[in-house]
């Protein structure tokens, strides 16, 4: 299985328009060669790098596992939880200071997920593990300008 983005290459900087400094809109993403058993997809998406430990930007669950495309600022094919800023759905890049990096995390699961739109990743997370099939990771990079 691989996630890969339309607007950014793995490991490169992410375009402005998908941060907290530009439309703080979901980018374009698309997941291939899904697991034949796959019943539903779940996308988390972590900054790694800050003080504080990893900070969730964007929780999404049973994504259709048909769904090969999520396009630009998707909402409502999907369930979407809270982010780490407490607000539900994605939330782009927002460092504080310094080049972080993004995750976008896609996993396969042989399940649908139950769970309020209220629910965090950490609850999300505890489910993942017992309907784990498969993942893959695209990673970006994004510094603010001061």
């Amino acid at each position: 299985m691989t996630i890969t983005s339309q607007a950014f290459k793995n490991n490169e900087f992410i375009p402005k328009k998908y941060t907290c400094d530009g439309k703080n809109i979901s980018p374009p993403l698309t997941i291939r060669n899904v697991p034949k058993n796959t019943k539903s997809l779940v996308l988390i998406v972590d900054d790694p790098d800050t003080s504080g430990g990893t900070f969730n930007h964007w929780i999404a669950w049973n994504i259709s596992p048909k769904k090969h495309q999520i396009s630009e600022g998707e909402k409502g094919k999907f369930s979407e939880g809270m982010n780490g800023f407490q607000k539900q759905g994605y939330f782009g890049p927002c460092p504080p200071s310094g080049i972080h990096r993004y995750l976008f995390k896609i996993y396969a699961l042989d399940s649908q997920i139950d769970i309020s739109e209220k629910s965090q990743k950490d609850l999300l997370q505890s489910l993942i593990q017992n309907h784990f099939i498969q993942s893959a990771t695209l990673s970006g990079k994004y510094t603010r300008s001061r």
